[in-house]
């Protein structure tokens, strides 16, 4: 890295985002966000010319079956089965705990 991360940058970036840090916090914070500035300059310094770019690891496959018309339940056994229905659907009790 060009220059190291100060506990003051971190102390500072704190109070921009309205964060109280304790002494503590800022040492640890200071040291992981140093760490993670260091992997992204490992990360910078790469050379990556000849490699593809990808927006996912692996290819996506659609794992959902192919939509087929085949028979479903008849409506109207299917709601006379229910313990209320009402023109043509399932009657049910309004939010609030209201009777329908």
């Amino acid at each position: 890295m060009s220059s190291p991360l100060r506990r003051e940058d971190v102390a500072h970036v704190a109070k921009l985002a309205r964060l109280s840090l304790s002494e503590a916090e800022l040492d640890r914070f200071t040291e992981q966000l140093g760490q993670v500035l260091e992997h992204a300059n490992d990360m910078n310094s790469l050379n990556l010319e000849n490699v593809v770019a990808t927006a996912h690891p692996f290819g996506l496959v659609n794992v959902v079956r192919a939509d087929e018309v085949r028979p479903s339940l008849d409506r109207d056994e299917v709601l006379a089965m229910a313990p209320d229905a009402q023109d043509g659907r399932f009657a049910v009790p309004r939010i609030m705990g209201e009777a329908p």
